[in-house]
């Protein structure tokens, strides 16, 4: 472990005096100032089972020459006749300065609240170095090296954890057709005390104007989890979209 955040350390010392060299370039076309989309997913069954499944989530980008910011929040809620069964909070914001066409720097903070997940909450902050590897009319692909800190509080004992982290995340957006889009987004939090590893696959598909429905699979890890809570979770959401600005 100590060697992969000393690596980590030595990618982010590096990182701005390679690019500090490179060429400055121009971007003669400009780009909506604001972006983004809000979704909502509900699920409600009666009769011999009565249960409600609630999903929200919102994201919003301001994409400049040279700055891009990104604003993300979720909220799962799910409950039956008698109690709640999951329910678990997630915001995070990240600003990336863009030095080159294909290359960045970044800035992410992460808080994340799971009632049933063992962790009263866990923030992580993170700095790093971010490449496109692809961009074409319908294909993105970035890939992100970083490190920081994450500091949690577990929930059954009332106990806090301080750890080094070291963080690596990868986004793919396909545009299949005019109306279909696909992504993925892969994340992956190395700490000294666990790992979590965080996928999100998505099916988007225009209805109507500024609206679409969205199918996500959403896949959690942890390496090291408390007494009582899995390693393993696992969402399925179907939702309708909103999408504004752009």
């Amino acid at each position: 472990m100590r060697g992969i955040l000393l690596w980590t350390a030595a990618c982010l010392l590096a990182a701005p005096v390679a690019l500090a060299a490179a060429p400055a370039w121009a971007d003669t076309t400009p780009a909506p100032p604001w972006k983004g989309e809000a979704e909502l997913g509900i699920v409600s069954t009666k009769g011999n089972t009565e249960t409600t499944n609630v999903t929200a989530k919102a994201t919003v980008v301001n994409d400049r020459h040279r700055w891009r910011h990104t604003g993300h929040g979720e909220a799962l809620n799910t409950s039956d006749k008698n109690s709640t069964t999951a329910e678990r909070y997630l915001l995070s914001g990240k600003s990336d300065l863009k030095i080159t066409e294909f290359n960045y720097l970044f800035a992410n903070v992460q808080w994340e609240k799971d009632r049933f997940g063992g962790y009263d909450y866990r923030v992580s902050e993170t700095l790093g170095y971010g490449r496109r590897l692809v961009r074409s009319p319908s294909v993105s692909l970035d890939a992100e090296v970083g490190g920081g800190a994450r500091q949690s509080k577990i929930t059954a004992t009332g106990d806090t954890q301080d750890e080094a982290l070291a963080r690596l995340a990868g986004k793919l957006a396909w545009t299949i057709s005019e109306t279909t889009g696909f992504g993925e987004e892969v994340t992956v939090d190395i700490g000294e005390e666990s790992t979590v590893t965080r996928s999100v696959t998505s099916l988007k598909s225009q209805v109507a104007g500024n609206l679409a429905t969205k199918i996500t699979f959403t896949y959690r890890n942890q390496s090291d989890t408390p007494a009582g809570t899995k390693a393993n979770d696992y969402e399925t959401a179907v939702a309708l979209v909103y999408g504004f600005g752009g």
